[in-house]
């Protein structure tokens, strides 16, 4: 194991948020992007969806310039959230965020100007209100049980991408105890079917899915028949307010950039199929 992997247990956590008849929202990582997550709650209050059906997948805090107002927004808005690996080393007072990438590789290094920006600017309540999160949410919809994870079922930093073998997938889902499972981490938006069951993965909230476009991504999901339905939301923002507040920070400019350009500083977190893509926008079907 990679010694910046975090680790979770085998039964982490786990909060039940109950039945849902009606659309649910789920947001990938806000990644201390203020203006995204502004621009996700007003799409959200335009659908008429409230806080109590919306859903964030971890990782509130990461590349972004407003990482205390974004986790005090997402905290206030009260939609449901779970710990993302930041969240956890944040609330543990750990050196680093615990992402799961290679020690040395360009993420890694990365991570330290952005992890040590965030980790000097989250106060002692907004770290109290991190730990109190649950690592896991289950639900049911249409019959289903629905469980949502950060990155893997017992790996919090697990990064599983649409090209990733299907055993992996698998083996997620002998640990999940459910038909369907909605994670984060990866930042690229997907939903892979096997069989009956669902992985899916909304993209980051926070950052493009490097596919040469600024727009995020959110998605939507609601019942259908006797099934469940997802729906890939692609999401304008304000931008280039965005990139200026995190260059005016002094962060990396290569994450500063990628909000603008669509395309990631580093991809050595992606298997070769997903790095063939860089570039090309996402075209996801419902």
């Amino acid at each position: 194991m990679d010694a910046c992997v975090v680790r979770i247990p085998a039964a982490p956590e786990t909060r039940d948020i109950g039945a849902f008849d009606a659309p649910v929202l789920i947001s990938g990582g806000v990644c201390s992007n203020l203006e995204a997550l502004t621009a996700f709650l007003d799409a959200a209050g335009r659908a008429g969806i409230p806080p109590a059906r919306i859903v964030h997948t971890g990782d509130v805090v990461a590349y972004g310039a407003d990482p205390a107002g974004a986790a005090e927004r997402l905290r206030q808005s009260g939609m449901h959230a779970i710990q993302g690996n930041v969240e956890e080393s944040l609330a543990r007072g750990r050196p680093e965020c615990g992402c799961g990438f290679d020690p040395g590789s360009p993420c890694d290094t990365l991570s330290a100007d952005w992890y040590g920006y965030a980790d000097a600017r989250i106060g002692a309540g907004l770290r109290a209100w991190m730990g109190g999160l649950p690592h896991q949410l289950v639900f049911t919809m249409a019959g289903r049980r629905i469980r949502v994870v950060h990155g893997g079922v017992t790996e919090i930093s697990r990064f599983l991408y649409p090209s990733t073998p299907d055993r992996d997938f698998e083996a997620e889902f002998a640990a999940a105890s459910a038909d369907i499972v909605i994670a984060g981490h990866g930042s690229i938006p997907f939903t892979k079917r096997l069989g009956a069951r669902i992985w899916h993965n909304s993209g980051a909230l926070g950052l493009p899915a490097n596919d040469g476009t600024p727009r995020v991504w959110y998605s939507r999901l609601e019942p259908d028949g006797d099934g469940v339905r997802f729906t890939h939301v692609p999401l304008a923002y304000d931008h280039a307010t965005a990139r200026r507040k995190m260059l005016d920070a002094g962060l990396p400019r290569g994450y500063a950039d990628a909000l603008s350009t669509g395309l990631w500083p580093s991809l050595d977190v992606l298997p070769a199929a997903e790095q063939k893509r860089t570039g090309q926008p996402l075209e996801l079907a419902a």
